[in-house]
């Protein structure tokens, strides 16, 4: 397992920075005032850093193992080139979506990017009843401009599959494929539910259908190399900043999941999102704002489809690569994305590292909750063959959610 020469800490990090070429077009390492480590995700050191003029970055670091589990789990520390690479190609298609990356350190696993301090992590905005009007569409735009300009559509097919190889993420992806797609369904001593829901995580390992739905899906995502995907985002991994007078922002972070696979995932781990997110506002008798959020399933599907299309015209081998192909293309894709929001549902519910949305609920309310995103999960995963569309999910889900929260 490779390890990082320096593990950074508050005290270390301006000495380090002092030694980044042209870090002080950013920030003046021998001016630093803060060094404030806000590393709350499962796997990384993350710093803001400040100097006396108030400028600042964010130095991010890939520890040798998962944070959220301790030395015990073992993982590459290579996931931050991932991230590096991950970055500078959503920076070369949909800039505007991204943090700039200032600096990447191979030898030490570091990534110095642009502080988005000014902005909110999505999910923690949309659990305060934040409604950020966009940022779905946003979030549809990004993940198909860097589906068309990765795959053989943007890619000259030589150049797409050595990208394809430097891609491969054997590690990380062994995480989704074990938490979002196995463990779940075959409880590997990792799962957790309350006990008014345990009934409801036996249902679902026990729901034939649905464990065959997730065996495809599984299948899938092992197997469809079309193009980069972040391969992580959900509204956990976007910050977004109100427009308050100027320019809205909307900006996806933490790609070290990136590899090549299904374009569905993505667009799916949203939509998945959007729907727990749903059951958090039901749950709280907030409806009208739960029927605000399922109708962001529409508004990211919208989006990306539009540019997609409209990408289309720009193919670099038109010859059988027609219309009807097309049509074809976007069905699919939509197909995947309905199946990979139902895994998503259910793995945020049972298996490790939950969603703040759910858990933050009182307990006599997370009951219902949890049990409508599981119930839902498991009609989404079977409808999707007879209507994918997000309207029709969103409105399964929203009968669902609303018949099994509990006041």
């Amino acid at each position: 397992m490779e390890a990082s020469k320096e593990h950074l800490s508050a005290e270390t990090v301006p000495g380090y920075l002092s030694e980044v070429p042209g870090i002080t077009a950013h920030i003046d390492p021998h001016a630093v005032e803060t060094v404030r480590e806000v590393g709350d995700g499962n796997l990384n050191l993350v710093f803001i850093v400040t100097d006396s003029a108030g400028r600042r970055l964010v130095v991010k670091q890939a520890l040798p193992y998962v944070r959220l589990v301790g030395p015990e789990w073992p993982m590459t520390v290579d996931r931050a080139r991932h991230e590096a690479e991950a970055m500078q190609t959503h920076a070369s298609l949909s800039p505007e979506h991204v943090p700039a990356l200032y600096h990447f350190d191979l030898e030490n696993h570091v990534i110095v990017m642009e502080d988005l301090s000014d902005h909110r992590v999505w999910r923690a905005a949309m659990n305060d009843g934040e409604q950020h009007e966009g940022a779905a569409g946003d979030m549809g735009l990004f993940v198909a401009r860097v589906a068309f300009g990765t795959s053989v559509l943007g890619m000259h097919h030589q150049e797409q599959k050595h990208a394809v190889a430097r891609s491969v993420n054997p590690e990380l992806c062994e995480i989704t494929e074990d938490l979002v797609f196995t463990e779940p369904y075959v409880d590997a001593g990792r799962n957790s539910v309350i006990p008014a829901n345990e009934p409801d995580a036996r249902e679902l390992a026990e729901d034939r259908a649905m464990v065959e739905e997730i065996g495809l899906l599984k299948w899938r995502f092992m197997t469809a190399a079309q193009a980069l995907i972040h391969g992580d985002l959900h509204t956990g991994s976007v910050f977004v900043k109100a427009a308050d007078g100027g320019p809205r922002s909307t900006k996806a972070f933490d790609s070290e999941f990136a590899f090549y696979g299904p374009v569905g995932f993505d667009v799916g781990a949203l939509w998945g999102n959007y729907l727990i997110a749903a059951a958090r506002a039901f749950a709280l008798g907030d409806d009208d704002r739960a029927r605000w959020t399922l109708a962001l399933l529409e508004e990211t599907w919208g989006s990306f489809e539009s540019e997609f299309r409209r990408l289309w015209p720009e193919r670099l081998d038109p010859r059988v690569y027609s219309d009807g192909v097309l049509d074809r293309l976007i069905t699919d894709i939509q197909v995947d994305s309905a199946g990979f929001a139902a895994a998503k549902m259910a793995r945020r519910i049972v298996g490790l590292a939950k969603n703040s949305d759910i858990e933050t609920l009182p307990e006599e309310l997370r009951e219902g909750a949890a049990r409508g995103v599981l119930r839902s999960a498991r009609a989404i995963a079977v409808e999707r063959h007879h209507d994918a569309g997000p309207e029709r999910l969103a409105a399964l889900a929203g009968e669902i959610l609303l018949e099994t929260r509990t006041r």
